[in-house]
């Protein structure tokens, strides 16, 4: 069994299992009191003892806990929830979560409007999470979204050679691709939008600088990550390992992640 001590890799044992939703610590306190931890074999019934949570084996109550420090999911965000972890007045994304994902407490990966929907990455992974919203990575983002007005071949070429938002910023270059257009008392363009930095309601604004209005908007890809369209609004499910690898997350031992791979 390995000794405790003080090294990096090591963390309280009641810390450990109350992470993997064992219990609270004082749960575990009352666990290990009882003689249903083992580690390595041995039971275990101080738990402030310090373990290696990825090379020691744990055991409550006969079953064994595979530990796992990171999650990773991906959200159909729906409307009318915030992007953030919490709000005294609205509803947040976490609040939608079952509490088996909830207790690694993670948080969303950027932001989305209240009123915009779809593809919303959350994880514990701060540095995964740093690496996608760097603005040096430029990771790409796709939008879909429906317009007010008649999207044209000049608003393509305006976004393709960046427009100058309210604030006097000019975007770096965007792909719009103009995907249909309805006529009726109003005339409705549905759009593509990849662009790659995220500024303060970004699509929203640069519309407005060629004179037309976003009405709905919905995220459907962060670099290579695309939106599930199978998940129900307001749903998540865990990334596969496919999709962690092209993010460039993933937990190897010690929880070092692999290089970042650009999209």
């Amino acid at each position: 069994m390995s000794a405790a001590g003080n090294s990096p890799k090591k963390q309280r044992l009641d810390k450990v299992l109350s992470h993997m939703g064992i219990g609270s610590r004082s749960d575990i306190r009352k666990q290990a009191k009882q003689g249903l931890i083992r580690v390595n074999g041995t039971v275990i019934k101080d738990s402030s003892f310090h373990v290696d949570p990825y090379a020691d084996q744990i055991e409550v109550s006969g079953e064994p806990v595979v530990y796992r420090e990171y999650i990773y999911l991906m959200m159909n965000k729906p409307p009318g929830v915030l992007s953030a972890t919490e709000d005294k007045r609205d509803r947040t994304v976490l609040d939608l979560l079952k509490p088996d994902y909830a207790q690694f407490e993670p948080f969303p990966v950027g932001r989305l409007d209240k009123d915009t929907v779809g593809l919303l990455l959350l994880t514990n992974d701060g540095q995964l999470a740093h690496e996608l919203l760097s603005p040096r990575k430029h990771v790409p983002k796709t939008y879909e979204a429906t317009v007010e007005g008649e999207v044209d071949a000049a608003d393509v070429a305006a976004f393709a050679a960046g427009v100058e938002l309210d604030d006097g910023y000019v975007t770096l270059p965007a792909q719009l691709t103009i995907l249909g257009r309805e006529r009726g008392s109003k005339t409705l363009s549905q759009i593509s939008l990849t662009i790659t930095e995220g500024k303060f309601h970004q699509v929203k604004r640069m519309f407005l600088a060629v004179g037309k209005k976003v009405i709905f908007l919905k995220r459907v890809s962060m670099g290579a990550l695309k939106l599930d369209e199978r998940l129900a609004p307001g749903a998540c499910r865990e990334l596969t390992a496919e999709e962690l690898r092209v993010l460039g997350g993933g937990e190897a031992e010690g929880n070092e992640l692999p290089n970042f791979i650009p999209i």
